[in-house]
Order: structure tokens, then sequence, then C-alpha cells
């Protein structure tokens, strides 16, 4: 059995395992401290600093890397591509270097991958179900200003991963299915109206549309964002930065700790209570919106992160959204279990493997 490496990377963290066919073997999340980041100007100048991170973790942990065949990585913003997995070439890499949709720790995933892939005997690279997977109507893309486009940028691989386990789950496939599809994660928030087996709304969750995060403003009144601008007060980074990293949750409450936000909440803090009801309420809001996409001929509302394990924000969610559909609810959403899956099918020759172009 050959083995599967999968690399996950985030802003802070690394988080790599090992597969031998779907059994995971392997699990480790490497913690990178802020002072050593600091040191590198750029986020692609940390690609030998976590290459060789994850490199002496495998050789510590005696895994054996001749058994490994397929390394599958976290997509990056790459340029807007269709569903499906996606050989590591050249073009995608100078795309995750020179950032074509934004810069970001996730676009060191397929560049990580390449390079290990190149130090194995017998490896490849794969991404699947990147963040700039684009499925959306055209009339998904009209913004209401000829400049800008609305454009897709969202938890793909969540969201497709979990589709298609709820229809199986019912015996029926993904593609004949009508969803809304809800993936609340500390760094964003994505929902997605599924339709014929494609995403065709989604927000765009990377940089400020839709309900706020733990990190995330969510989408804003457009002029007071323009008064912030211009007040002299804030620089190009620092707006950037208050939108992507110093919003939502945090701006409110002064942590990004999940667990420390729901024992604030369990302890009867009311300005917690009040700030986690409102982030129900902005993706209650946005759910019903996407089952208006679908001319509310929705047939499961499917829900996912770890936030739903609190009763407090699981109630106040369902209690606006319970009537429109079936709810199913996944609190434990695993990123590299999927991304193994689609390893999995790789090594029995049943995935498509698509070029990047």
């Amino acid at each position: 059995m050959k083995h599967i490496l999968v690399i996950y990377p985030e802003v802070e963290i690394t988080k790599i395992a090992v597969y031998r066919n779907t059994s995971l073997i392997f699990l480790k999340s490497i913690r990178h401290k802020s002072e050593d980041l600091a040191k590198f100007e750029d986020v692609n100048d940390q690609l030998e600093y976590r290459t060789s991170l994850i490199m002496q973790e495998l050789n510590n942990n005696q895994i054996e890397l001749t058994e490994i065949s397929v390394v599958m990585a976290r997509g990056g913003l790459i340029k807007p591509v269709q569903s499906g997995v996606y050989q590591v070439n050249e073009q995608m890499k100078r795309d995750l270097r020179t950032g074509v949709m934004g810069r970001h720790a996730t676009n060191l995933g397929g560049l990580i991958g390449d390079k290990i892939a190149a130090l194995l005997p017998d490896a490849k690279a794969y991404l699947a179900d990147p963040v700039v997977v684009d499925e959306l109507d055209p009339i998904a893309r009209v913004s209401g200003l000829p400049q800008i486009e609305r454009t897709s940028i969202f938890h793909a691989l969540n969201h497709k991963n979990v589709s298609k386990e709820y229809a199986k789950s019912i015996n029926r496939s993904y593609e004949e299915l009508n969803l809304v599809v809800a993936y609340i994660g500390s760094g964003g928030v994505s929902v997605g109206a599924h339709k014929g087996g494609k995403v065709i709304d989604v927000n765009q969750a990377f940089d400020g549309d839709g309900p706020f995060s733990m990190t995330r403003t969510g989408s804003l009144p457009v002029g007071k964002v323009i008064d912030m601008c211009y007040s002299g007060k804030y620089s190009f980074a620092e707006m950037k930065s208050i939108i992507t990293e110093k919003g939502g949750i945090l701006a409110y409450l002064n942590t990004k700790s999940l667990s420390q936000v729901l024992a604030m909440v369990d302890e009867g803090d009311e300005q917690a209570t009040f700030i986690l009801d409102a982030m129900a309420y902005q993706i209650a809001k946005e759910i019903g919106s996407m089952a208006t996409v679908l001319d509310c001929q929705v047939d499961a509302i499917l829900v996912m992160g770890a936030i739903l394990n609190s009763k407090f924000f699981s109630a106040q969610l369902m209690r606006r959204i319970d009537k429109i559909a079936t709810v199913s609810v996944y609190p434990i959403v695993n990123d590299l279990d999927s991304l193994a899956m689609n390893g999995v099918s790789i090594i029995r020759g049943e995935a498509e493997i698509l070029e990047y172009k």
C-alpha cells in the first residue's frame, strides 16, 4: 500500500498527516511562533522554513519516505478553476508565488508539496478543490458596479466533501440535490447554494464578504469603510488587516479563541452572548439568502464547524433556519481526511487529473 502525505498550511500552523490507504498513521500540527514568522518579509519566504520543519518531523518519526506516492496539499489562491484534482505544475507554482488571486499562507501548500514530492523517488504533488473553485452562475457575478465583478473564493474542499457525504447518506447523488451549505471557520464563513453538483452562488469569504467570523469582519457598510480608508488613521495594509485578521469576534471580545468565547457565554457574559448570537443571526440571514437563489426549493441545509459544539450557538442558528429545510450538522470537519480521500482516489485510478493552465 502506498502512503499519502497531506500538507495543510495555515497562518500560524502547518498541519501534516500521513495515511496508509484510508488509515491515518501520523498526524502533527507544527506551530510557528510569531517571532519566527516575523523574520520573513513575504509569505513566500517561508517556503524553505516550513519545508525543512516538515521533513524534520517525518524523519524524526521514522516515516518511510519511499512509500509516499501522493502528496496532497491544501489549495491556494490560484486562478479560478473547476472542481476537481490538479497536479501541481510550473504554471500553478508561478501563480502561487505571484499571488494572482491574493497572498495567503494557503499558497504555500502547492509549493511545499511540489518541493517535497521532488525529494521522493516515486511521488507527485496535487491540489483538490482549491479555494478558487468557480462555478458561479453569470447572474451571481453582478455586483452593482460594472468595474467590480463578484468572485468565488470559499471553502470549496469542505463544501464539496460534506455535500457528497450527505448525498451518499440518503442514497442520492450530489448532482440531483439542491443544498445550502455553510462552513463556519475561524478564519471565515462561507455559505453556498449548490445546484446540479455546482456551487452557483457563494459569498466571497476571503476578504470580507458575508457573515463575520472569529477574525473577519464580513460585509460592512461601504460608506463607513470609505470613511475609514480616507481618515488618515490607517494605511492600506492596516485596513486589509482589520478586515481579514482583526475583525469579527476578536474586535468585539478581544480574543480569537473559540473556547474562551464559549466559556464567557457559559459564565453569563452578556456582551459575549450578544455578539455570538449576532454571528448566528448573520449566518442564518446568509443561509436564507442562498435559499432564495434555489427558488426556496431546498433539499437540505448542511452546516459545519467546531462552533456547532456550542449548544447556545447551535440553538440560536437552528431556530432561525430549521423551517427552511432539513438541517444536518457537522461539528467535526477534517480537511486532512478530505484531502487524503482525494489521494486515495488518485492511487486507485478513480480520479480524473485535471491540468492547470
